[in-house]
């Protein structure tokens, strides 16, 4: 199959248990819980979303005929800023990224060293080979990929309670605080869910903190 790629980057992760690790960031075009135009954000599944994964126009970003040609373009992107003192690593998010994420590129990004993460809204199993799922539920969907690394709840959803999957064979859960005009009392609101319920932690968006895509 070929690949929409909206962008590529080299950054630190910004979110979870890897917060702060070199990465590759390769965000697919598409989502399957919202078309990503304004106007039909009211009527989506997922109305909250704040990333723009239409088209293939962002930094790094186009259309990839095979599984090598865009592993070749993720090792050139990782070497063209990183050196070898750690594992490389990429982070395959979206939009919803298992639309698109294959055995086929899977098997080609594995054989150019790297580890794979993948942050995904649940509604798709993901493909074996994947070293680190994070999933974040969203409302008006069916969760199909019920365990992984980390389960990331934007927080508060009315809908989506944390104790509805505080069950779930996860390693890690956070709460993060949902973005927008009532940042500031959603964060109090997860400092204190976190504190009452301290199976959950934290997790801050540390990229915008500062100043990083």
């Amino acid at each position: 199959m070929s690949y929409a790629v909206k962008e590529m980057f080299v950054t630190l992760q910004g979110e979870g248990a890897q917060t702060g690790r070199a990465s590759v960031f390769c965000r697919f075009a598409g989502c399957n819980l919202w078309s990503g135009r304004e106007q039909d954000r009211a009527t989506a599944a997922c109305t909250f979303c704040d990333t723009d994964f239409i088209g293939t126009d962002g930094e790094g970003g186009g259309r990839f005929d095979t599984a090598e040609a865009l592993a070749n373009t993720i090792a050139a992107c990782w070497t063209g800023t990183a050196d070898e003192s750690g594992r490389r690593y990429v982070v395959f998010t979206g939009g919803e990224p298992l639309l698109q994420l294959d055995d086929a590129l899977i098997a080609a990004v594995k054989a150019q060293g790297f580890e794979i993460a993948v942050e995904t809204n649940g509604t798709i199993a993901a493909p074996a080979g994947i070293d680190w799922v994070c999933v974040s539920p969203k409302p008006n969907s069916t969760l199909v990929q019920t365990e992984g690394a980390e389960l990331k709840l934007i927080y508060p959803q009315p809908d989506l309670p944390p104790e509805l999957f505080e069950t779930l064979p996860f390693q890690h859960f956070w709460l993060q605080p949902m973005d927008g005009p009532d940042r500031i009392a959603n964060t109090q609101a997860a400092v204190a869910y976190c504190l009452r319920h301290p199976r959950w932690r934290l997790s801050l968006q540390t990229h915008k903190l500062i100043g990083i895509p």
